[in-house]
């Protein structure tokens, strides 16, 4: 999975529906720290944050997106593993991320339990999933006809992932020990959607995701640890929070 999430990244409209998610996630995390970065493919959400001025370990369960990362970006570490079994010691981390690859656990709530574990009290945990809508419930079904009627790319792909709600989230964090817990939906312009449709969902994406967030595609979700920050604070939150929609 990590190999087919890495190489539709690749594409001109995964680098945009990519980096529109890695901005939503930035806003909630903090600047300049040590960040864990789950299910990393080849790196580029680390990339990014240190363009921002961080530095990060990755880690991923496939070899082949390893080994990438580590020709693309050798000033970052890389490693082989599972999110739900983290080789690193208790209060490591400044922050961990969680690009698009929650949905796609087979345990979840160990990859929380470990994620809490290796954080530094007062720091924050960020992921970014798929957002039960009306629209993605209907995404299996529409898959399906695309493959009956041989039309590729009719929709989105349909891999087995699992889709939550905000307040399902919100409540799988909170039940994980963390503390602070916060939620919004964004992206309405999704990487598989054929062109123009691309083009026209990425211009109502802002309104969408202001005014008709029920229709957004994913889901970013923050938690704390709960403790003293050590160091200096993230920035303040420039979304909305699960109780304002």
């Amino acid at each position: 999975m990590a190999r087919i999430y890495d190489l539709r990244d690749d594409t001109s409209s995964g680098k945009v529906y990519h980096r529109h998610i890695c901005r939503h996630m930035l806003d909630w995390l903090p600047r300049g720290k040590l960040l864990l970065d789950l299910g990393c493919g080849t790196g580029l959400f680390m990339r990014r944050y240190g363009e921002l001025g961080g530095t990060a370990i990755g880690l991923d369960i496939s070899r082949g997106m390893v080994e990438a990362a580590r020709e693309q970006g050798r000033w970052f570490e890389y490693l082989l593993g599972t999110a739900e079994v983290l080789p690193f010691r208790d209060g490591t981390f400044d922050a961990v991320s969680c690009v698009l690859a929650f949905s796609y656990l087979g345990n979840p709530g160990w990859m929380l339990g470990e994620a809490f574990r290796v954080l530094k009290p007062g720091w924050a945990l960020a992921v970014s999933t798929l957002s039960r809508s009306v629209i993605t419930s209907l995404v299996p079904a529409i898959y399906r006809l695309g493959e009956k009627m041989e039309i590729g790319r009719i929709g989105v792909g349909n891999f087995g992932e699992r889709y939550n709600t905000e307040e399902e989230m919100v409540r799988i964090f909170s039940d994980a020990g963390y503390v602070d817990v916060k939620a919004k939906r964004c992206s309405f312009a999704h990487h598989s959607l054929k062109e123009p449709i691309f083009d026209i969902a990425r211009k109502v994406e802002p309104f969408i995701e202001k005014r008709v967030p029920g229709l957004a595609y994913n889901l970013v979700v923050c938690g704390r640890v709960p403790g003293v920050r050590t160091g200096i604070s993230p920035p303040a939150s420039r979304g909305p929070s699960s109780s304002s929609q």
